[in-house]
């Protein structure tokens, strides 16, 4: 018998069943829907696969999403049609910055606010809360560097968790700085960690020359005692970095939002500078984080426009129906499309 791919699963009709029930996704999406354009952001679709280059440039050659879990296709008569092989999306930003550039947005009234959900891919191991086929809602802003809006892009997802009735969520924070500031501290942790090279992982050993800021998000070494006493970044940020940090602190405690500073979170993804955060819930055990994001100052330049700075996040959809359901949070059933055609159906 043919069976979906490992790591994919069908949306189905019928409460039974539970996460994977179209109704409580017709029901998300319209809450994401509304929540986004309530904050002022606008819909913006990209396609879902794009150069594979976009990526390995935009996500960062060092990461694990470039070098293990890509899928990269190889359309027929060979390359694509810009001389590159094309990737299934495996996160958002870049495409969403893609988009920003080849379309003009940066010439539109500054910020820009924009989201978007559905599918991304990555070719990784499946298990609870971590599929092959994914969904996620995206949420960026372009042309401000203003903490206030890293405030509201934490706050914009905050207030989604609490209309669908979850609470409980914890906010970890840090600042990874830039470039201003960064490599300096790159260098402490390659001094850090090189007399413990033989005892950590191959992956650390990989990342220590690449990105060693990654060797602070390592799953497999994360009770080796070096990680314990690492350097933390926020002890190493320039004076802007760190007013910026202290800002968005003070606007977290202005919207009521609790957090707490976390200077093991780097996220893996090589283009974010300054501000990291990860939402978490414990309903979900070790795979918690429902969602996080963080500032990328230099990813439109690095792509190919003007300097402009970011920030957003991607929040996992499968992850948040999950902890509804282990909750028992019932989702409110999205607005009925069949009483119109019943009505046009009836109307001479």
């Amino acid at each position: 018998m043919l069976k979906a791919p490992r790591g994919t699963n069908d949306i189905l009709p019928g409460a039974q069943f539970r996460w994977q029930d179209s109704a409580r996704w017709q029901a998300l999406e319209e809450a994401i829907r509304r929540i986004s354009l309530q904050y002022g952001y606008q819909e913006l679709r990209p396609p879902v696969f794009e150069q594979t280059e976009l990526f390995a440039r935009g996500v960062g050659e060092s990461t694990d999403i470039v070098q293990k879990e890509m899928f990269t296709l190889m359309p027929r008569g060979g390359e694509g049609e810009e001389g590159s092989t094309l990737t299934l999306r495996p996160e958002f930003t870049a495409g969403m910055v893609r988009a920003y550039i080849e379309n003009g947005l940066h010439n539109l009234p500054q910020p820009v606010k924009v989201f978007t959900y559905g599918p991304a891919f990555r070719a990784e191991r499946p298990q609870k809360g971590r599929f092959r086929q994914f969904h996620q809602w995206d949420v960026e802003v372009f042309g401000a560097q203003d903490p206030a809006v890293d405030a509201e892009v934490i706050e914009i997802g905050i207030a989604l968790a609490r209309r669908l009735g979850l609470e409980g969520l914890e906010v970890s924070l840090n600042s990874i700085g830039c470039p201003a500031c960064r490599p300096a501290y790159r260098e402490r942790l390659r001094a850090h960690f090189r007399p413990y090279l033989s005892e950590l992982c191959p992956d650390c050993n990989r990342r220590i020359d690449q990105n060693p800021l990654r060797l602070l998000d390592c799953k497999v070494d994360a009770d080796h005692p070096a990680m314990r006493t690492a350097p933390t970044t926020v002890e190493h940020l320039c004076d802007e970095c760190r007013r910026h940090f202290e800002a968005l602190q003070d606007h977290l405690r202005a919207l009521g939002i609790p957090y707490r500073v976390d200077p093991k979170i780097v996220r893996g993804l090589d283009y974010y500078t300054k501000t990291v955060f990860e939402v978490l819930h414990p309903q979900l055990g070790a795979q918690s984080a429902l969602w996080g994001g963080g500032r990328y100052d230099g990813l439109v330049e690095h792509l190919g426009g003007k300097p402009t700075p970011g920030v957003g996040f991607a929040m996992g959809m499968e992850r948040m129906l999950m902890v509804l359901d282990e909750m028992g949070i019932p989702l409110p059933p999205p607005p009925r499309q069949d009483l119109f055609f019943a009505v046009s159906l009836n109307t001479p």
